[in-house]
Formats: C-alpha cells, structure tokens, sequence
C-alpha cells in the first residue's frame, strides 16, 4: 500500500452518532481523527438529532433529520469560511457536534433556599417547594453558542442549577402575586404550574431551548406553620362538639369490634363517661354560666324609738302607725299631730 493510498484510509468517510454510545448527553463531538473530512463523506442524522459544522470555533451549516453527501452545494456557509472554489474535492478540517432535539424529561427542581411569602393569616412565613420539568432543544446553534460553547460532551446536569435558579425566581414572584392563602395552595398546584411556565419559558427560549413541562409536585411550611394549621384545625372540629362526639363514639365501637378481648363492657363504660363529658363541654361552650352578681343592699327598716319608761305608745289616729316619743308629724301618712 502506497503513503497516498494509507493517508486516504484516515479520511473520515462516514460521520454519525448512535446515541447509545453517550447515555445521557444531549451533545456529542464527532470523533473526527485529525479532523479530516473527505468531500463527497456521508453525513447521517437521525429524526432525534441536529449535525452542526463548526469552524475555527465559528458555527457555519446545521443540518436537520436525514441522509446527505457532503459537497460545497449543501455546506455554503462552510464553503464560504474556507473560500471554496467551486467544485473542491479535497479532505478539509472542521468540527462536528451532534445535537438531541428530543424531549428532555423527569429533571428535578427545588428550593435551595425557603421563599419568603406574606400570608394574610399567619404573616410572613417560608415556604420551600419541588417538582420537576422537561425541555428540549429548539434552536441547536443558539444553544451551542450561549451554552455548550465547543465541550466534547454535555448533559442536563451541567445546566441543571441554571434552570433552578430561573424557576424557583419566577415561582417566587408567582406566589408573592398570587394572593393565594397557604393553607390553600394545595388546590391551585395545576394552575400556578401553569402560570408558572408561562413565566419562565422566555429564559429557556433565549438560549435556544423550549420549555416542553413543568410541574409542581409540592409546597411545604415551616413546621411551627404547620402546627398553627393544625391548632386551628383542632379548634374548628371541638367547635361542634355534638358531631365530635357521634366520631368518637363511631371509633370507639368499631376498635371494641376489633378487639374482642377487651370486652365490649369496658369499652361501654368508658364510652358512657366520655359520651356524659362531651355533653358537659358542650352546654359549657353553648351557654357559658353566668358570673355570680352581687344583690343591692337593702336599707334596714327604720324602728321608732322606745316610748320613756311608764309612758304609753303613740299611734297615729289617721293610719295607725307607731309614733315616736316627740313627733310632730306621722312619718306614714304626715298628718300633724
């Protein structure tokens, strides 16, 4: 074998990726040996993948799905970075990356630090939240040139606290909006998931990527928060003793039933006093005892002075009242004497 007939052996004349190779890289480099492409190689790109041409660090052709021949027809930004004449048919030097355009999904998302939110109920409290989200590709070139820049290889991780940190400060400002009470946000998890999205995707975009799902799987409180919630709790349900009691007495048969060797006795003995000190909290609750008030005095009943000794009681001759010694009027009636 002659020295041209080896060097046109290391041409590469096949250029593709099968992505099994990489796991989970969402960018590989073609292992091009010197860079050597031979003009006329077939380039194969799957329905999965995006080939990008790169120059001297300068992006030049993107191809989409398909099979081609390279030739200076179907690399004219190429043929323009080298000034190729028309119809160059020799090896050249270039760059290949292949990119995975499909979804990118199950990533992971949370709140290193807690979100500080106003509730109208409990004040300022701190929340943390998780879930996850899935992207891919939209723009290969974009997303090489702000993000992968010329790295052999690239997977979600490497931009994982970059997603992170747009999504937990859009939610932050979501939940400071949206006016929702803690105790209720629950319920609105699919609407501010919504929301949420809308908010985010045009940082995604502007690094060439599309924000295909996002998903909050929970929001969590403090624990001083959460027992707050349950006093509160507890107090709505002791607010109607009557149905609290009917609970009681519904769980205390039905754990008798499955116990047998308690004896349904004891179980009725205990149900009684508890049943009789439900009904005493209740009527305690519903009509509070009075404070005891205390009664006006009554003044005590004048008593006329003793008559001198040896002198015989007066009486008024009009009503008949008792009289004193030197009265001059009847304190009943007031006739003069």
């Amino acid at each position: 074998m002659g020295i041209f007939s080896f060097l046109k052996g290391q041409f590469v004349e096949v250029i593709e990726w099968t992505e099994e190779e990489d796991g989970d890289s969402i960018v590989h480099r073609f292992p091009a040996y010197d860079n050597a492409i031979k003009m006329g190689a077939q380039l194969t790109v799957r329905e999965s993948q995006a080939a990008i041409f790169v120059n001297e660090g300068q992006i030049a052709d993107v191809f989409g799905p398909g099979r081609y021949e390279l030739s200076t027809q179907n690399m004219p930004l190429l043929t323009a970075l080298k000034s190729w004449k028309f119809a160059f048919n020799s090896p050249f030097k270039a760059d290949v990356y292949f990119v995975k355009t499909t979804n990118i999904t199950d990533q992971k998302w949370g709140t290193t630090n807690p979100v500080i939110m106003r509730d109208k109920e409990f004040g300022v409290v701190r929340a943390r939240g998780f879930g996850n989200y899935s992207f891919k590709i939209k723009d290969p070139a974009i997303f090489m040139k702000e993000i992968f820049g010329t790295q052999k290889e690239f997977n979600p991780e490497q931009i994982s606290g970059l997603f992170k940190t747009i999504i937990v400060s859009g939610l932050s400002d979501l939940l400071a909006e949206s006016g929702i009470p803690i105790i209720e946000l629950a319920s609105h998890y699919d609407e501010l998931s919504v929301r949420a999205s809308e908010r985010i995707l045009h940082h995604f975009e502007t690094i060439g990527l599309v924000l295909t799902g996002f998903i909050i799987e929970n929001i969590s409180l403090p624990e001083e928060v959460e027992q707050m919630i349950d006093r509160k709790s507890s107090m709505n349900i002791a607010g109607n003793l009557d149905s609290y009691m009917k609970y009681q007495t519904a769980e205390s048969i039905r754990e008798a039933a499955n116990n047998p060797a308690s004896g349904l006795a004891g179980a009725g003995a205990g149900l009684g006093a508890g049943m009789a000190m439900g009904q005493m909290m209740n009527q305690m609750i519903s009509h509070p005892t009075p404070e005891p008030q205390v009664a006006a005095a009554t003044p005590a009943p004048v008593v006329p002075a003793a008559a001198p000794s040896g002198a015989a009681p007066r009486f008024c001759s009009q009503c008949g009242a008792a009289l004193e010694v030197n009265a001059k009027f009847c304190s009943g009636c007031g006739t003069k004497l």
